[in-house]
C-alpha cells in the first residue's frame, strides 16, 4: 500500500498521473525528440501547437491528494464564456452552411470559460486535483505544475489521445454525449464513425501498412453525470517513426477538430474568439525508459493563467462536434452538460451547484 506524502509547496514543480507523483524537475524542453532519449516526462501540448516536456527524476506511487480547503475557487457567478449562447448557436448554423457547401463533414465548436481566482494564496492546482479526484474521477486524470513555465493544469479527461507500449500505439476517440444512453442519437454514432476514419488515416501515416485496426467501435462508456460513445484505434509504429512523427501525423486530435481536419481547423479559427490553450490539446506522461506513454485529449481540463498584474484566472473549455444534423439548441446544451459538474466542483467544492455565470445563458 502506498503512503500519502505531505502536501507539496504550491511553487514546487510536479506532475501526477496514474497514481504516481513525479518531482525533482531536471529539464524542460519543447523538442518532441527528447521523449525518445530516456527518463520520465510530463507532457502538455497546447491546441495552438506549443509543446512543453518536463523530465522528472523522482517518480513514486502516491494517491491523489485529499479534498481540502487548500483550494479557493472562483465565485459561481463570476464565470464568463468566450461565446455566449446566441454566438454559439450562430456558430453552429455557420458550420452547417460550410457542410452544405461541401467544405467539411464535421467541425468541433468550442468556447472557453474564465473566472478570476479571488485568493492567490489558495490557488494550488494540486488542491483542485484533490477535489476532482473526489467528485469526478476520470480514467486519464492528471496534473502538471510548472509555475516558472506558465503551466498549471488539472485534467479530468475521459479521452485517450495516444497510448504507447513499445511500437504499439492506441487512440480512443470520443464522439457522442448524453445524460444517459437513451439520449444518444444516430447523429452521434455517425459522428463517431467519421472521426474514427480520420484517426485511422492519421495513424496510418506513421504505422506499418495493414496494422491499423479498430478493436472497438461506438462502445458506450459511463462517466459522472453523462455517457459517451468511445471507439478504439490501434496500430504498430514504423521503425523510423517516433514522437516527432506521431505528433506531426495526429495532432491536434481529430475528435476535437473535425473532418477533414485542415478544413475544420480553418473554420474553428474563424468562429472561435479565444485560444483553446491546453484544452483540446494533449496532457499526459511518457516513460521513455520503459517505452510506455499515455496522453489524454485535454478535455474536462482546468488551467490557471497568472497575468503580471491582477488576479490569477481559472479557465475551462467546453465544446461539441457539429454535423449537418446538429440542432443549435441541443449543441449548446451539450456544452453546458459537459461543463456544469466540473465548473461547480471548481467553484463550490461539490458537484451539486451549477454556476450561472453571465453570459453563459
Amino acid at each position: 500500500m502506498s503512503r500519502r506524502t505531505a502536501p507539496l509547496s504550491p511553487e514546487q514543480p510536479m506532475a501526477r498521473f496514474a497514481g504516481r507523483l513525479a518531482t525533482g524537475l531536471r529539464e524542460v524542453t519543447h523538442d518532441p525528440a527528447a521523449l525518445e532519449r530516456g527518463g520520465f516526462w510530463a507532457v502538455v501540448h497546447d491546441f495552438e501547437g506549443r509543446l512543453t516536456c518536463a523530465r522528472f527524476a523522482d517518480v513514486r506511487p502516491d494517491p491523489a491528494p485529499p479534498a481540502t480547503d487548500r483550494w479557493h475557487g472562483p465565485a459561481p457567478a463570476s464565470w464568463h464564456s468566450s461565446l455566449d449562447a446566441d454566438a454559439y448557436r450562430a456558430g453552429v448554423r455557420r458550420i452547417r452552411e460550410h457542410i452544405a457547401a461541401g467544405e467539411v463533414y464535421q467541425a468541433n465548436l468550442c468556447r472557453v470559460l474564465s473566472a478570476p481566482l479571488p485568493d492567490p494564496a489558495r490557488t494550488d492546482v494540486d488542491a483542485l486535483t484533490g477535489l476532482l479526484a473526489a467528485h469526478n474521477p476520470a480514467p486519464h486524470a492528471g496534473t502538471i505544475r510548472l509555475p516558472e513555465h506558465g503551466v498549471e493544469i488539472a485534467t479530468a479527461s475521459p479521452e485517450l489521445y495516444l497510448a504507447r507500449r513499445g511500437r504499439t500505439v492506441r487512440s480512443g476517440p470520443i464522439k457522442g454525449t448524453g445524460r444517459t444512453e437513451a439520449d444518444l442519437l444516430d447523429k452521434d454514432h455517425a459522428e463517431n464513425v467519421m472521426i474514427v476514419d480520420l484517426v485511422r488515416n492519421d495513424l496510418g501515416r506513421v504505422c506499418e501498412t495493414g496494422t491499423v485496426t479498430v478493436p472497438d467501435l461506438c462502445a458506450v462508456e459511463k462517466h459522472p453525470g453523462l455517457v459517451h460513445l468511445v471507439s478504439t484505434v490501434e496500430g504498430t509504429l514504423r521503425p523510423d517513426a517516433g514522437w516527432t512523427e506521431l505528433f506531426a501525423a495526429t495532432f491536434p486530435p481529430g475528435s476535437v477538430t473535425g473532418a477533414p481536419k485542415s478544413s475544420a481547423l480553418r473554420i474553428i479559427h474563424a468562429l472561435e474568439t479565444a485560444p483553446r490553450g491546453p484544452y483540446c490539446g494533449a496532457v499526459g506522461w511518457v516513460d521513455a525508459d520503459r517505452g510506455e506513454a499515455e496522453l489524454a485529449v485535454g478535455i474536462r481540463t482546468f488551467w490557471i493563467e497568472r497575468p503580471p498584474t491582477g488576479a490569477p484566472v481559472l479557465r475551462f473549455g467546453t465544446g461539441a462536434g457539429i454535423t449537418w444534423d446538429s440542432d443549435p439548441d441541443r449543441e449548446w446544451q451539450e456544452t453546458e452538460l459537459k461543463a456544469a459538474r466540473l465548473v461547480a466542483i471548481a467553484s463550490t467544492g461539490t458537484p451539486d451547484r451549477s454556476p450561472q455565470g453571465a453570459p453563459r445563458r
